[in-house]
């Protein structure tokens, strides 16, 4: 054979040979890739299941501040979006974060749309703009879609009789068919067996005047309708008139847990002793300013303290203010009640500064609740029955009080945080809500009669007041993780 020939043989057979190098290098190379591939989709899936069930699917939440100048309401959205979480377009004008479908036993499970829904109001406040959502700037929607009320009008056996307007026979209920809704965000419906949850082991104590008494019962009666065995709340305080003691509570047994209403109508010492002048012997009333009602004693370690005070001091010996104030041992000849409501504040404030552990103890105070007279006062002829809807005009709705605004100067100063429940321009718009003559039974009604149209029926405004504070702790609370 000639060399050229066996040259020409050599060349092609090492041109086989590195081709079969480079394809058994490109076999191998696909192999190693296939694998790593197979590795990271496992990774990937293992990570994305394990976050979906550690981390919780809401933490947007309300921000509780020590220096509330105008409401809790600042709503801030924390939520962390994560692989295991979807960002819908645009509903309402607000970014909602929707949690991922659960998973059991390796399948899907489907959600109905009604689920959906719930699950978006009860787990998102989300903030239309940078800062914040004002829950108590809104306005009253006509609302059939859920049941309203959340305890049926009559079915509540705990509620004051004067409350009590469809048993004392009122019965056109349009004005329970209204919803709190505010500009910009939606808040949860109030859950009875969330709110217990939150509430397991602890007291909740409401202490003021009559306005609160109203948002106690109706606390208690929420909360009520959401047990299966009814039998198993009852009341502690063995009585079941409310007017005129001065302590009452509510013992729900399963969860171990009180609500509790204490009068205290000035927050500070009311002082009433008689005074004989000849054969006539009278009651002299005065105020301490400087003292804070003794039973404070029965609640300064509550978990949760709902103050209120305003009305009382409206009423026309207190604009007076001659003889009725007292600090120390100095009666003053004559006092203006916004000095004497500023003096009272200040001894609440730092009684509370110095009394309330703020590592236990949430302190709220309830706003200004607006009453609606016509052509007089409470005991001038002042009346309100007949109306049917809420007002609808701004323009005709009452200046913002001036105790509210020295009430946020005085908590602007403590070093305890106070959530402010600004519930006043809420409840100006609802003149159509209030007891009226239906404060009482017909056949107790007399021609000229005093009528109520400062308190609240029950069911009736005072049920969202309740709302707005569940959604407070329902976004505050440290078991809020389990509770949702």
């Amino acid at each position: 054979m000639s060399p050229l020939k066996k040259s020409s043989i050599f060349h092609i057979l090492q041109r086989r040979k590195n081709q079969l190098i480079f394809t058994s290098f490109l076999l191998i190379f696909s192999l190693i890739i296939i694998q790593n591939l197979s590795f990271t989709s496992n990774s990937l899936t293992s990570i994305t299941e394990t976050i979906s069930t550690t981390v919780p699917t809401s933490t947007s939440h309300l921000l509780s501040a020590s220096y509330f100048t105008s409401s809790f309401s600042s709503i801030y959205n924390t939520s962390t979006i994560i692989a295991a979480q979807k960002i819908t377009p645009k509903e309402n004008g607000l970014n909602l974060v929707i949690p991922p479908t659960p998973i059991e036993n390796g399948s899907n499970k489907k959600i109905n749309h009604s689920q959906k829904t719930t699950r978006k109001k009860v787990h998102k406040f989300v903030k239309k703009k940078r800062n914040s959502c004002d829950i108590f700037e809104g306005k009253w929607v006509l609302d059939d879609s859920d049941p309203n009320p959340i305890y049926p009008p009559g079915s509540c056996p705990f509620l004051d009789d004067t409350f009590n307007c469809f048993n004392n026979g009122r019965f056109d209920l349009d004005y329970l068919r209204y919803r709190w809704q505010p500009h910009g965000c939606n808040i949860p419906r109030f859950d009875g067996k969330k709110m217990l949850e939150i509430l397991r082991g602890k007291r909740m104590v409401f202490v003021g005047d009559s306005l609160n008494r109203n948002m106690w019962e109706s606390m208690v009666c929420s909360l009520r309708m959401s047990l299966d065995d009814k039998n198993t709340v009852f009341e502690v305080s063995g009585r079941k008139q409310f007017r005129a003691e001065g302590f009452y509570s509510f013992k729900f047994q399963d969860y171990n847990c009180t609500i509790e209403f204490i009068r205290s109508p000035f927050l500070v010492q009311e002082w009433k002793f008689p005074v004989v002048k000849g054969v006539v012997e009278t009651r002299r009333e005065m105020l301490r300013l400087d003292l804070i009602q003794a039973t404070t004693s029965n609640y300064h370690n509550a978990d949760f303290l709902i103050f209120n005070t305003g009305h009382w001091w409206t009423h026309q010996k207190l604009r007076k203010g001659k003889n009725f104030f007292q600090e120390g041992n100095i009666v003053h000849p004559e006092l203006k009640v916004t000095e004497a409501y500023t003096k009272a504040l200040k001894t609440w404030s730092k009684w509370v500064d110095k009394n309330v552990n703020k590592n236990k103890t949430q302190v709220f105070f309830a706003g200004y609740s607006a009453s609606h007279f016509r052509g007089g006062q409470w005991n001038s002829g002042g009346n309100c029955d007949g109306e049917t809807e809420p007002i609808k005009d701004d323009k005709f709705l009452a200046p913002y009080p001036w105790m509210m605004r020295i009430f946020e100067s005085v908590i602007s100063k403590m070093n305890t945080p106070v959530v402010y429940l600004n519930i006043t321009k809420m409840t100006d718009y609802r003149k159509d809500a209030h007891p009226s003559i239906y404060r009482q039974p017909r056949a107790e009604r007399r021609p000229g009669m005093i009528q109520d149209c400062s308190h609240w029926c029950l069911p009736g405004v005072p049920d969202s007041w309740n709302q707005l504070l569940y959604a407070y702790l329902l976004m505050n609370s440290k078991n809020s993780k389990k509770i949702h």
